[in-house]
């Protein structure tokens, strides 16, 4: 029997398919606010979905749906390193 692949919530109650998704891109300046905070390109919708999630959230949420472990975010405090803030 196949497995159901997981399904990643964007925020607001948007949610798609793990493995449909093939690019994130953070919003920054004026394009971000207001409940917008990242572009989420997904196979087979023509534009990218606004999520209200950041772009390091949802990645983890992909890689760990995928089996892949947790991804290594910008703010992840390496072994031996001192956090910066």
């Amino acid at each position: 029997m196949a497995r159901a692949m997981p399904m990643i919530p964007l925020g607001y109650g948007k949610f798609v398919r793990a493995d449909r998704v093939y690019a994130l891109v953070p919003l920054e300046g004026p394009e971000r606010g207001d409940g917008r905070r990242t572009l989420v390109h997904v196979e087979g919708i023509e534009d990218p979905i606004i999520a209200s999630r950041s772009e390091i959230a949802i990645a983890r949420d992909l890689a760990l749906a995928l089996g892949q472990g947790t991804p290594r975010g910008r703010h992840e405090v390496l072994p031996g390193q001192d956090p910066l803030f």
